[in-house]
């Protein structure tokens, strides 16, 4: 869901690969959903329904097996996460963060730190994003476990960190189960997460300028 995003010249805002949170903040409030890798701005479109019904499933899955364990928080975009000084905010479809990381504050706002599992759901303009630029992001972050769901494929890829890059750990289909090296014991029926009808989402993020 994520491409180069395009701002209306009302101001000078920063070149590519030059954004920081303080520009972030000066930003429109003009309901998009902007996101920082590396110094470069994307902007995230409205999502299809293939897409949040995935993310709603993952959610719901991952958010039960973590509840019942009183493992941590798991949320769902839009929230902010906040990888490094040039990587901030993302704001990943779901995200698992474990108990001993999460603040202590009572308002938490944004997340400081390394998410330990993150989950993307694909758009057919979010491909390049998710599993390039977004990929490399997490794994440079050292994000112990990312998930890649593909709608299209009624798909989940799932990716373990380790000797300093991401080794798939596994990919899933139909009635296999998902495992997670992160989330030990849980299993979920792949074809689950996905609309009956394997109905797609056809919007994205995108770097703005």
């Amino acid at each position: 869901m994520l491409e180069e995003a395009t701002l209306a010249p009302t101001k000078k805002w920063p070149v590519q690969g030059q954004w920081t949170y303080k520009d972030y903040l000066q930003l429109p409030n003009d309901g998009k959903r902007y996101e920082i890798i590396h110094g470069v701005l994307y902007v995230a479109n409205a999502p299809s329904f293939a897409h949040q019904f995935a993310v709603g499933e993952i959610f719901a899955e991952l958010r039960h097996f973590v509840k019942a364990q009183q493992l941590g928080q798991v949320l769902v975009a839009p929230f902010e996460v906040h990888l490094s000084e040039k990587t901030r905010p993302v704001q990943p479809d779901v995200l698992f963060v474990q108990s001993e990381k999460w603040p202590t504050t009572q308002e938490v706002k944004k997340f400081e730190g390394i998410p330990d599992l993150i989950v993307e759901v694909l758009s057919p303009s979010s491909v390049r994003t998710d599993r390039v630029i977004k990929f490399h992001a997490y794994e440079d972050a050292c994000v112990p476990e990312y998930w890649i769901a593909n709608p299209t494929l009624q798909a989940v890829e799932v990716y373990s960190f380790s000797d300093g890059e991401y080794k798939l750990l596994g990919e899933f289909y139909g009635d296999d189960e998902i495992q997670s090296a992160v989330l030990e014991g849980l299993t979920i029926v792949t074809s689950t997460l996905f609309p009956p009808s394997g109905e797609t989402t056809r919007t994205g993020l995108k770097p703005r300028i």
